[in-house]
C-alpha cells in the first residue's frame, strides 16, 4: 500500500504532493511526459492544494490522508475537502500502479491468486480492461482483493474501495485527462496500452499483505 503520510511539508502546508516514482518521461511511448506534466503537474498538484485551503485550520488539519478520507466520506458537508483528500489519495496510487518495466506476469504469489479467482491471467486482464471501458464518464478501473478472493471493480469520479472495507491492490485512471493528449476519444488503446506494457504487479503483490 501507498505511504500515507503526505505531510510535513516545508511551507508548513498540511499535505505535499507526493513525488512520481519515476522519470515524467519513463512511461513514453504509452503515456507521454506532456501528458503526466499535465495530470500530475497540474491536476493532482491542484488537488493538494484545495485540499490544503479546504482544512487548514480545522479539525482535520493534523490528520493524514486516509483518516481525513474516513472522516469526510458519505458528508455532505466535507464532500470537497473528501474529493479532493480521495483524488490525492487515487493519483498517488496510480502512479504507483505503473512501472516503466510494467506489464508481462504477475510474481508467482499473486498469479497464483489471479488465477484462483479468474482461472488465468488473461482473463483477469480482459475483465479489467472491460471494467476500465465500461465506466461511464470520468473513474477508475481497480484489481482489488475483497475477502480471500481478488476482483475488478470500478469507481466513479473520485470514489476509492477503500471506503467500502475492500483492500485496492492497483488502479488504472479513466478520466479524460489521463489519456487525451496521447489517444484523444481512444480510451480503449490507453487502456489496454497501460495493461500491456506499464500495469505493476508488483506494487499489486505487495499490496496483498
Amino acid at each position: 500500500m501507498i505511504n500515507d503520510e503526505t505531510r510535513n511539508s516545508p511551507t508548513g502546508a498540511p499535505h505535499i504532493l507526493p513525488p512520481l516514482p519515476y522519470a515524467d518521461n519513463a512511461l513514453d511511448p504509452v503515456i507521454s511526459a506532456r501528458t503526466l506534466g499535465f495530470h500530475y503537474g497540474k491536476h493532482h498538484r491542484t488537488y493538494v492544494d484545495n485540499l490544503n485551503k479546504l482544512i487548514t485550520g480545522t479539525e482535520l488539519t493534523d490528520l493524514t490522508l486516509q483518516k481525513v478520507i474516513s472522516a469526510t466520506t458519505g458528508r455532505v458537508d466535507k464532500a470537497g475537502i473528501y474529493n479532493n483528500a480521495a483524488q490525492i489519495w487515487n493519483h498517488t496510487f496510480y502512479w504507483n500502479s505503473l512501472s516503466p518495466k510494467g506489464g508481462g506476469k504477475p510474481p508467482i504469489v499473486l498469479k497464483q491468486k489471479i488465477e484462483s479467482s479468474f482461472g488465468d491471467l488473461d482473463s483477469c486482464k480482459k475483465e479489467l480492461a472491460s471494467t476500465a471501458m465500461s465506466q461511464f464518464g470520468s473513474g477508475w478501473a481497480w484489481l482489488v482483493m475483497n475477502g480471500d478472493k481478488i476482483e475488478v471493480t470500478k469507481t466513479a469520479n473520485a470514489e476509492l474501495p477503500l471506503t467500502k472495507g475492500v483492500k485496492p491492490l492497483l488502479v488504472i485512471d479513466v478520466w479524460e485527462h489521463a489519456y487525451y493528449l496521447d489517444y484523444q476519444n481512444r480510451r480503449v488503446d490507453y487502456v489496454n496500452a497501460v495493461i500491456e506494457k506499464l500495469i505493476n504487479w508488483g506494487f499489486a503483490e505487495n499490496n496483498l499483505g
